[in-house]
């Protein structure tokens, strides 16, 4: 006889289910290096022709729903998507990037100027609250339970696509790979306005694709 599920337990998605997580466009202080966390920043005029050149790809895949960060930077990239499918953008805060204090509005080289012992650390996969703000893993508590909240939501066979920020993707996709919090570093960061592809199989959530959608690019974000 099959033992009940433990009371509180979510059903998963099932099969043929995808999550498509998709970095913002550009920003001013991406190109400056400059750490962003949950400050709210547009994008520049080269972020919203990523957008709109992203889009256009992801629209051919036929999302059935986008949720996104409500940080104007992932908003206003999911609003480009959400012009050419016709969907609602439903947007969640729970999916903003890391904030990470007193580090934020720094430059890479500021951070490691002023904090260098915390930079190094954070690097070798230690739990380190950068700047006094959020561990990694409290951004993946916060962000993987939103992810599939809404995958539960799509179709059989449908997907998702979830526009967030180039830390918050790699923590959510660690977590719902089921990896230790010390080997998300191992995932490469994503380049502005690329995407990764997850896939539910027989034994929980499959990589399928990292950092696709367009042609290599330097990665400038607040996960380098």
């Amino acid at each position: 006889m099959t033992a009940p599920a433990p009371a509180g337990a979510r059903r998963k998605p099932g099969p043929g289910r995808r999550l498509i997580l998709w970095r913002h466009g550009q920003t001013a202080w991406n190109v400056e290096r400059r750490f962003q966390g949950t400050t709210d920043v547009e994008l520049t005029e080269t972020g919203v022709g990523q957008a709109r050149r992203a889009a256009r790809l992801l629209a051919s895949l036929k999302p059935d729903a986008i949720v996104a960060s409500d940080l104007q930077r992932a908003a206003h990239t999911a609003r480009e998507l959400a012009e050419l499918t016709g969907l609602t953008v439903t947007h969640d805060e729970g999916l903003r990037e890391t904030y990470a204090g007193v580090w934020q509005g720094l430059t890479h080289d500021e951070i490691i100027a002023r904090h260098g012992d915390e930079y190094a650390a954070w690097k070798r996969g230690e739990p380190i609250r950068r700047g006094g703000g959020e561990l990694e893993t409290e951004v993946a508590d916060r962000a993987a339970p939103v992810v599939l909240r809404h995958a539960e939501k799509i179709p059989e066979d449908g997907t998702l696509v979830v526009v967030s920020h180039g830390g918050t993707i790699r923590t959510t996709i660690g977590r719902l790979l089921g990896l230790e919090s010390r080997h998300w570093e191992s995932l490469g960061g994503l380049s502005n306005c690329c995407w990764s592809v997850l896939g539910e199989g027989a034994r929980g959530w499959r990589l399928l694709e990292h950092n696709a959608g367009t042609l290599p690019e330097p990665v400038l974000g607040d996960d380098d």
